[in-house]
């Protein structure tokens, strides 16, 4: 399966930007450790007028099993407990999202057109 370039969105509390910005500079290892074996790379997150959004690569082959393995670790789900009350979900995410999915509009890959 070719790699794919997910993107979400959320709202950051705008009490909670110098504590947010804080612990990412941070970021526990074993989150990272997580991410690696859930085949997530080149993931950043970005921070414009209190949106944050994320942007990742995804180059494995089950994308649900992955996202659910991510969520049953025990050190992500605690990085949430800490993450998320600094975070406000956006109202028009779909169900069960906390970072709303980002439909993908335009991409180019870099390789020039002759």
């Amino acid at each position: 399966m070719p790699p794919q370039i997910r993107a979400s969105v959320l709202r950051l509390r705008p009490e909670a930007e110098a504590e947010y910005r804080h612990i990412h500079t941070h970021v526990w290892p074993a989150v990272l450790a997580q991410l690696a074996r859930s085949h997530i790379r080149d993931y950043s997150i970005h921070l414009h007028d209190s949106l944050l959004f994320a942007r990742f690569t995804y180059v494995g082959d089950d994308y649900a099993a992955d996202m659910a393995a991510i969520a049953a670790d025990p050190e992500t789900q605690r990085w949430w407990e800490i993450t998320n009350p600094m975070q406000e979900p956006l109202p028009t995410r779909a169900e069960g999202e906390w970072w709303a999915e980002m439909e993908p509009v335009f991409y180019f890959s870099g390789d020039a057109a002759s």
